[in-house]
């Protein structure tokens, strides 16, 4: 109703993009701590123990970093977060 027909719906346009940017960018810097780092953001960031995905071998229980398992070289293992 301000501009007419045809800068009005770039404007609009314009805004239903540049918005939710905007909060996507505002929430991923709560997330992270700060906006210019990448680390820590996402669903496992968010615990901030910075030691990364261990992991339980599924023969003896061992918990250890990634490859066979050190104790019993199986290398049968889910993620232990």
């Amino acid at each position: 109703m301000i501009l007419p027909f045809p800068y009005g719906l770039v404007v609009s346009m314009a805004i239903f993009i540049a918005f939710p940017m905007l909060l996507r960018k505002r929430y991923m810097g709560r997330m992270s701590g700060s906006g210019d780092s990448r680390t820590g953001g996402g669903f496992f960031g968010m615990n901030s123990g910075g030691t990364g995905v261990r992991y339980m071998c599924l023969v003896c229980s061992n918990k250890h970093k990634g490859g066979a398992c050190p104790r019993c070289g199986s290398k049968m293992q889910r993620p232990d977060f």
